[in-house]
C-alpha cells in the first residue's frame, strides 16, 4: 500500500511563506504526476498545483505568481513552496500522487493533510 506523508503546515501571518512537503513510500518505481489540492471549511476540494514527471506544471490561477510546485523522483517527494500567503489561502492542503508499484499495479493516492492557517 502507498503511503504519502504530508509535513510544512501550520500558522502564518499574511504575507509569510511556507514550504509543504510529501514524500511517498510502499513499493513505488514509478510517479507519473504529483499534485497539491486543498479545500477550505464548507468548500469542495480544488487543485493548487499539479508536476508532470516530465516537470510540466500546472497551477490554479489563485496561486499562480505565488507558489511553486516541484519534485525529486528518486527521493519520491514534492514540495509547494507558498508564497506571499493570503488569509484566503487557509485550509487544508492534501498531496496525491499516481503511478506504478512493483508488481505492475497501477496507484493512486492522498496524503492525510496538513492544516495551513493565514491569520494576522
Amino acid at each position: 500500500q502507498v503511503q504519502l506523508v504530508e509535513s510544512g503546515g501550520g500558522l502564518v501571518q499574511p504575507g509569510g511563506s511556507l514550504r509543504l512537503s510529501c514524500a511517498a513510500s510502499g513499493g513505488v518505481i514509478y510517479i507519473n504526476t504529483m499534485g497539491w489540492y486543498r479545500q477550505a471549511p464548507g468548500k469542495e476540494r480544488e487543485l493548487v498545483a499539479t508536476i508532470t514527471s516530465a516537470g510540466i506544471t500546472n497551477y490554479s490561477d489563485s496561486v499562480k505568481g505565488r507558489f511553486t510546485i516541484s519534485r525529486d523522483n528518486a527521493k519520491k517527494t514534492v514540495w509547494l513552496q507558498m508564497n506571499t500567503l493570503k488569509p484566503e489561502d487557509t485550509a487544508v492542503y492534501y498531496c496525491n500522487m499516481d503511478g506504478r508499484r512493483w508488481g505492475g499495479a497501477s496507484f493512486g493516492s492522498w496524503g492525510q493533510g496538513t492544516q495551513v492557517t493565514v491569520s494576522s
